[in-house]
């Protein structure tokens, strides 16, 4: 680690950016968070010593304000990701734009590593916009860093995960579990291992190390399939709840209502077509991952119970040792 280094982050307030700067705050870097709405997150501000992190405001699509958040930096973290497009924040201008204007933006102020979180999904021939916009994102950032990290991970699981939550919020209220993309494997990986992989790819870029212009790809220990993780929210909320295999058409329509939904309302839609396209492809780590950053990755089963008991009758207090509220 390089002590004292200046670190700015952008994406700081999101789930994963949480887990990111208390891992880089504990080792001794000093922080700027980079957020649109630095008010609605004050409780970063905690998560190091005093003065150790500071909140400013910054947004992607402002290059100006970029340029002020990097100022006396000497790396930067590029968390910024869409789950999907509304308004002005489209999958273009935030995660291939976007990510330009912070690269250039670091390099003009001297900025020495560049750390870019990107998705396993990251490909150019994707058929959803997403994948595509977040190869874009990675193709700009190496255009002007070609030493930047790049990190992939899959399905961020972890106590505010939008993955997990979502369901088992959707288990305790509805008959059944609309399954789509029944066979899609998935490989999700633990929060805390990610901001771990951050670290160390902080850590090695500052060293000159062997992490240089590396592409890591972040996966959890198993591979599911997507029956197989509506099958464990369901024994971890203990709701008896049947998989209902969504058809292609409507599974269709029900996308098509949430890109309207997505396109008028400030309300997350259930799926949208992009999504939609997303759940046609494995998200499965094929090359270097964790391991090769020096980290044992978590387990699903270990962690999911911590956070999903509030979604069982009784809470905490239920027994879900046989799939049962007790």
């Amino acid at each position: 680690m390089i002590q004292q280094t200046q670190v700015t982050v952008f994406g700081g307030g999101g789930h994963l950016g949480r887990h990111a700067v208390r891992a880089l705050a504990k080792a001794g870097y000093r922080i700027v968070v980079a957020v649109r709405r630095p008010h609605l997150v004050p409780e970063l501000k905690v998560m190091g010593d005093v003065g150790q992190i500071a909140v400013v405001q910054a947004n992607l699509r402002d290059a100006a304000s970029v340029a002020r958040a990097v100022r006396g930096s000497g790396a930067v973290v590029n968390l910024v990701g869409l789950l999907y497009a509304h308004g002005r924040q489209s999958f273009a201008a935030i995660q291939a734009d976007g990510a330009e204007t912070l690269a250039k933006a670091a390099k003009a102020a001297g900025v020495k590593a560049f750390i870019q979180v990107s998705a396993i999904g990251a490909d150019p021939n994707s058929p959803a916009l997403y994948g595509r916009t977040k190869a874009e994102g990675e193709a700009r950032v190496r255009a002007i860093y070609p030493d930047a990290v790049v990190l992939r991970p899959s399905v961020v699981f972890g106590p505010e995960d939008d993955f997990f939550n979502r369901f088992a919020a959707m288990a305790a209220v509805a008959p059944v579990l609309p399954l789509v993309g029944g066979a899609t494997r998935l490989q999700p990986v633990y929060v805390g291992d990610v901001a771990k992989a951050v670290l160390a790819s902080l850590d090695g870029a500052l060293a000159g190390g062997e992490v240089l212009g590396q592409t890591y790809e972040l996966g959890g220990p198993r591979i599911y399939t997507m029956r197989d993780l509506l099958q464990l929210v369901i024994q971890e909320t203990g709701r008896k709840r049947p998989l209902l295999p969504v058809p292609a058409p409507l599974a269709g329509l029900i996308a098509s209502l949430g890109d309207v939904q997505a396109a008028v309302t400030a309300f997350p839609p259930i799926l949208t077509t992009d999504q939609l396209k997303l759940l046609g492809r494995d998200n499965v780590a094929t090359g270097p991952g964790l391991a090769a950053l020096g980290i044992s990755p978590t387990g699903l089963e270990a962690v999911l119970p911590t956070y999903l008991w509030r979604f069982r009758e009784g809470g905490q207090f239920a027994d879900v040792s046989h799939g049962a509220p007790g």
